[in-house]
């Protein structure tokens, strides 16, 4: 059912009202406010417009494709499908200090070299953008640069006929709508500012990049519809104290999701790398128990990590399990398929585990490097160092196969691993085509997760007796 609303109209100069008052502010006529009812909600906004019967189209559409611009750094343009689209509305989001002003100020500087770009701070003075670009040898790029929160002042700057190719506001949650009552950074306001910015940015053609600030969770703050009205939302993720900074894409319109972009941080800005596997692996020790190279994928890109775990006696009534970039749920199902499947005993020993460099891992493909990690810290036996690993482990303690085996042999191949433990059937099939491209690897197919125990001792289970499992 629809909900009526009362208005006051001025029978003289029809101007309208909320409630009724005595005099007209409009023309100064006195008891001319009468009331009447429209058979709508009244909308808040910029501006009221009459209705327009809407047109329809076929689903063929246009034949020409979106039109898209390469912001120069090649890592952003992978993370959103290989560069921004003409009329989209992007929503970045991350932890405070982790560097979302810093890359799109430098985005906005790169794409000023061949287009107009203007970027809104709603949280620092022009003075204080001014002085980070010089700091990033920014300063002398043609960026249109201003200071506003109020989204009536800056939609009447873009709402001309020739508006930037790219808007930049920051942040979304410091801007408001005079016509709202509620304070800035509010469900209703940021609702509001970001639909406004949104519907003028698809009818004039620009695009507008909005920056989010996140909740103690790690998700964007305010409406979760604010997430649903963009076209592409992208998290910075990383650790304090490392100096790696991953860009995701959780959602995206116009390209591929879960796709990420590797940036280091250093003092002249954010630099894109275009090998994280190098990098993640660049210090790692051959020779310590508990540390498995793990052959991922994000998005298209194959990613080796190495994932590091560390086995101890507890003191505690209940043992710790602690984790760093994995899913502590997911932990606790491969600890206990160790327990009951291969004879390990987890009881009273506190379990450590880390993904080195900060990166964090959501595919199932990383349980059997994390289960070889474990079984090699609990022996205290170092795995081979030119070995990556991959595979789902299952209840029953089988190894699954897992997607794009041979992105991730062709990574390994090229990085100079020579052996992989993976699952049967395709995965080994896939790797002797990889052979015969690349260098030879040898593979090891595991079936069962108690397979993986021959590799460490050629002495059977005596030393697994000896380290005091129930085997």
């Amino acid at each position: 059912m629809v909900k009526k609303t009362s208005l006051f109209c001025c029978q003289e100069c029809k101007t309208t009202y909320t409630k009724w008052q005595g005099k007209c502010d409009s023309c100064q006529a006195w008891n001319s406010i009468v009331e009447i009812t429209s058979p709508y909600n009244t909308q808040k906004g910029l501006a009221a417009k009459p209705a327009q019967p809407i047109e329809f189209v076929s689903l063929a559409g246009s034949s020409e494709n979106a039109e898209r611009i390469s912001c120069g750094i090649s890592e952003f343009d992978r993370v959103v499908g290989g560069g921004l689209t003409q009329g989209s509305a992007i929503l970045v989001g991350g932890d405070p200090g982790i560097g979302k002003s810093t890359i799109l100020l430098q985005i906005a500087a790169a794409i000023s070299a061949h287009s107009t770009c203007a970027y809104v701070s709603g949280e620092e003075s022009v003075q204080q953008v001014t002085t980070r670009a010089k700091r990033l040898g920014l300063s002398m790029t043609p960026v249109q640069l201003a200071s506003a929160n109020n989204i009536r002042d800056i939609a009447a700057a873009l709402d001309v006929p020739t508006p930037p190719r790219l808007v930049i506001v920051d942040s979304i949650q410091t801007m408001y709508l005079e016509d709202l009552e509620s304070a800035p950074g509010s469900v209703s306001q940021v609702r509001a500012c970001a639909d406004a910015l949104i519907r003028l940015a698809k009818m004039r053609g620009f695009i507008v990049v909005l920056v989010g600030h996140v909740t103690k969770e790690g998700t964007i703050a305010g409406p979760r519809i604010l997430e649903h009205m963009v076209d592409t939302v992208l998290y910075f993720e990383g650790e304090r104290g490392h100096q790696f900074r991953l860009l995701r894409a959780t959602k995206n319109r116009f390209g591929p999701t879960d796709e990420i972009g590797v940036f280091e941080m250093t003092g002249a800005g954010l630099k894109q790398v275009e090998n994280p596997s190098i990098l993640f692996l660049a210090e790692r020790h051959n020779d310590v128990a508990g540390a498995a190279v793990f052959a991922g994928i994000e998005g298209t890109r194959p990613v080796l990590v190495e994932i590091q775990a560390l086995v101890g006696t507890s003191t505690l009534g209940t043992p710790r399990r602690a984790v760093l970039g994995w899913d502590t749920n997911r932990l606790a199902m491969v600890l206990a398929v160790l327990e009951t499947r291969c004879g390990l005993n987890f009881a009273g020993r506190d379990v450590y585990l880390n993904v080195a460099g900060g990166l964090k891992i959501t595919e199932p493909a990383a349980d059997l490097a994390v289960a070889s990690a474990l079984v090699s810290a609990i022996l205290d036996q170092p795995l081979e160092a030119d070995t990556v690993i991959f595979g789902e482990i299952g209840l029953a303690g089988e190894i699954r196969s897992v997607g794009n085996n041979e992105l991730r042999l062709k990574e390994a191949a090229k990085l100079g691993f020579k052996k992989v433990w993976l699952p049967t059937g395709k995965s080994a099939e896939k790797a002797k085509r990889v052979n015969g491209d690349l260098s030879p690897i040898d593979t090891r197919c595991i079936q069962k997760l108690n397979e993986i125990l021959r590799f460490f001792t050629s002495t059977g289970t005596n030393v697994l007796d000896r380290k005091g499992t129930t085997r």
